[in-house]
Order: C-alpha cells, then structure tokens, then sequence
C-alpha cells in the first residue's frame, strides 16, 4: 500500500454555478484555498507536512482507461502518480518514472480503470432498531471506500459533529474512508430539534457556523421559503451550494421550481413544477407524471436554462418497493458486516411491508429521468443513494444499483459513469480537482473487473481502490468491518 497520504478535502474548492451572482466570490474562495486550507475561513486541516514530502511514485500499468472525458475504453499507456496526484497519462513518461525506481501497479488485459465515484446523497445513517436514525462512522466509511465511492456528500447529517469528526478522522489518516464534503445538519423540520419559529439572521448565523466547522454545502428538507431564502443566500455568500428535497407548496413547502428561482443550485428525488400542484403532496403528484406532461416539459427547461443539478436517487425509494430482482437481489452478503447481536434485531423486523406508493414512483422516476436526459439534461445529472440502511442493504454498495438503474432506464452506460463522476464534482465545484482521470488532478481512480460500457454491473466488481495516490485493497478493507456495524449486545442499545 502507498505511504501517499490523502490530502484534505477541504483543499479542494467550492462549487461556482455560471450566470448566479455569488460566482465571482465561489472562483475567488476556490483560488485562495486549493492546497491551503478550507473555504471562506473555516477550520484548518491537519497538518500534511510529512505527507506533503512523501516522494514515492506509483505507475498504474495495463488495462483499458475510461478517463470521463469520452464514451469510449482506450489502452493504458501508463498513469504516473506522484504525491497524490496525476503527474503524466503518456507511456514515455510511464517507462521514465519505472526506470527510476517508480512503484508498479499492474493491471490486467480485462480490467477496467475509471475515476473514483462520488456520492452525492450518501447517508452513514442507520435506523437498525426502528427507533431513529443514528449516523453510524466506523464501517460505512469503509464500505464506501472499497465500493470505489471516493467522494461523497452526506446530503444532511443527523449527528453533524460526529460526522465532522469523522471527516477529521479521515483526513489525519487515522481512519479509512471517502473524502467526505461535510453538508453539517438539515435545515427545516427534517433536522432533529429544528425550531419552526428561526428567524432569517439565525439561519445565516448557523451556516457561517458551519462553515467554520468546515461544511462545504448544505441540504434542505422540509423547509418553508424565508428560512431557504437565507439558507441560499449565506451558502453562497461562502462559496458554497445548496441542495434540497423539497415539496410541491403544499401546506407551506417550497417546490423545486420557486427554489431554482430563488437561486437553489441542487434539487433531491423530485423535480417540481406545476406538475405537482400546491394542492396536494408531492408523493401524491409524482405517481401520475408522465413524460409528456406539458408541466413536466416545462420543468425541464426551467433546469436547463438555470443549469440547475438534479440528484434522481432512482434507487432509493425502490428499497421500499418489491425490489425489482435485477436491480435489488444481493451481489455481496452485506449483512455480515452487521454485529451478531445487531443482525439479529434487524432479522426480527424482517421482512418489511412493501410500500406500493415508493414502488410506483420507482418507475415513475425511470421513465422521467430518460426524458430529462432525451431533452438534454445528462450534464445535469448527479448520483446520489439516500440510502439510510434498516440493516438489509448498506449505502456503500447502492452506487452500483443506481448505476445499474440508469442504464436499465435506457441511458448509457458511459453517461452513466459520468454522472457518478464528472457531472458530480461539477456540482461541488470540484472539477479542476476531481471528477475525470487527467493529469494534474488528485489521483482517485477505481479498477474493475470487466467493461462497465459492455456490462455496468461490472463496478460491482472492484478490485483496487486509489484515493490521492493512496492504494487499497477492497477485499482487505470489506475484511477489517465483518461483524462490526451496530450493538454487540444490550448494554450498547441506547446509543442505537
């Protein structure tokens, strides 16, 4: 394994949206930060100083490269990585460094090299008992990790601090997993304790907070439109974006459309628009869309011309559905990672009522999101899982099912793995840094058996996982959590 070290995320940029006025202040931030430290004044990172001198270089020989950039496989000429990032992609410059003493990693004539994966609705959550959600940060990291999510964004955290220690954990090298963009806690009446009754300046005072604390978005959930307003603008006056999982206005939500208006850069699960009227829910609207809706065509446009991201998680409400067998049967017992005593709580609440209602919109988000991507919007697409696991499934694998899912909707696969990718670290304004295999940027690459153009299922298959130049061995990291996640007996329930 490489003595490379990853450097913090918090070197890395903030998002800049073209044609929103906080641009010039997200490109300033992004300019004064990379390399130095976390945007708009917030927490140092640790010290990288002995990682910052590490010397050691690594060539990725063989294989075949989808770098993100194409739709096609090329031949590997040979990846030169030095101190976490991609010095050369040239088989001279390959030779050059192994003829001085490089370090080889050896790829196979049926092996696949693609740029690490983001997550951009990725839960540590769990609710294993049925009593609350729990952010839990010592095997989800891991799972992550070995699935080849080398980037992910919470997308709400319901214990932020635990979360933001985690990220510190991370980053100091005392613990494995995904370069972990904090998104701190909800704002709205999804976040525990949430007082209905903030006021605008209270809502600016919390993101500065949080910004301190190294936050680099933030989501909204169950929001009404004053405390969004503030929410939208303070992240912006920092650099930084909003995401959100909103409603149709009914009893006082938002609908994606007035939040796009308002300058919202993100939107979770649904689109909006007028094809979920204010007079009812949005769950009741969204079953009846279709693609040809007249109100679902103008939405469309709407995002289009905001170039405003939009997060599918086409998956996540099939875990509650009946589980459409090639999308959702097991490729990996993910259960074993559960404690003994915690599998057997979760095997008492097994198995679970299917929700007709999430089975329908299922489909429904099938059908939609080919159309959005048929009227031009697969530069606008973005993975995310919003999986917080009951204990059956774990967020760390669902990349590959939502993957899986896109491709059966009729994208293409290439398309595909750039939503997980470049369309991803486009919408954490990240792109200079992250998101494609090209020289200059962090080396975060995954290997796979297989051709994932020919067959997605093939990131299922991932052999070796590079974050900033740092080599893991899924298989080693898969072994180190077995029997690890959740209580080990009684006396630890309350704290589950």
């Amino acid at each position: 394994m490489s003595s490379i070290r990853a450097l913090p995320s918090d070197s890395i940029g903030a998002r800049a949206r073209p044609a929103k006025g906080w641009l010039r202040t997200a490109v300033v931030l992004l300019a004064a930060t990379l390399g130095l430290g976390a945007c708009g004044g917030a927490e140092d990172p640790p010290d990288t100083s002995e990682s910052s001198s590490t010397e050691e270089v690594l060539v990725v020989q063989g294989g075949s490269l989808f770098d993100g950039t194409g739709d096609e496989l090329v031949a590997n000429p040979g990846i030169v990585v030095a101190d976490g990032r991609i010095r050369a992609i040239d088989g001279e410059a390959a030779e050059e460094a192994l003829a001085n003493g490089a370090r080889s990693v050896e790829v196979t004539a049926d092996q696949t090299i693609l740029p690490g994966f983001f997550d951009l609705h990725a839960h540590h959550a769990v609710d294993l008992r049925g009593e609350g959600r729990v952010d839990e940060t010592e095997v989800n990291p891991v799972l992550f990790l070995a699935n080849g999510v080398t980037s992910t964004f919470p997308a709400g955290e319901v214990q932020p601090e635990r979360m933001r220690d985690l990220r510190l954990r991370i980053e100091a090298g005392e613990q494995p997993g995904p370069r972990l963009f904090n998104s701190g806690p909800y704002f709205g009446s999804a976040r525990p304790g949430w007082d209905p009754e903030i006021t605008p300046d209270e809502i600016r005072a919390q993101v500065d907070e949080w910004v301190e604390k190294g936050a680099r978005g933030f989501k909204a959930k169950t929001i009404t439109a004053p405390h969004l307003e503030a929410l939208i603008e303070q992240a912006h006056a920092h650099g930084l974006s909003v995401t959100g999982h909103l409603g149709s206005g009914y009893r006082g939500s938002v609908n994606p459309a007035d939040a796009i208006r308002m300058g919202i850069d993100r939107i979770e699960h649904f689109m909006g628009g007028d094809a979920m009227p204010a007079d009812s829910s949005a769950y009741a609207s969204f079953v009846g869309m279709t693609p040809d809706m007249p109100e679902f065509q103008e939405v469309i446009q709407l995002y289009l011309d905001e170039g405003v991201n939009y997060d599918a998680t086409l998956t996540a409400y099939g875990y509650y559905g009946e589980r459409e067998p090639q999308v959702f049967d097991y490729f990996h017992d993910e259960m074993q990672y559960l404690t003994p005593y915690a599998r057997e709580l979760v095997e008492g609440r097994l198995p679970r009522d299917v929700n007709d209602s999430f089975e329908r919109i299922y489909w429904v988000k099938r059908d939609l999101i080919k159309e959005f991507y048929d009227q031009g919007g697969g530069d606008l697409i973005t993975l995310g899982t919003d999986h917080p696991s009951w204990g059956e499934y774990f967020s760390g694998f669902s990349v590959h099912r939502e993957l899986h899912a896109f491709v059966l909707a009729g994208i293409p696969p290439a398309d595909a793995l750039r939503f997980a990718t470049v369309n991803a670290s486009r919408a954490l304004g990240v792109q200079d840094e992250l998101g494609t295999v090209e020289v200059g940027k962090f080396a975060d690459l995954v290997i796979v058996d297989g051709n994932p153009l020919e067959d997605i299922r093939a990131t299922r298959d991932v052999r070796l996982v590079m974050k900033n130049g740092e080599v893991y061995d899924p298989e080693e990291l898969l072994s180190s959590v077995v029997g690890e996640l959740g209580p080990h007996g009684p006396e630890e329930l309350e704290e589950w």
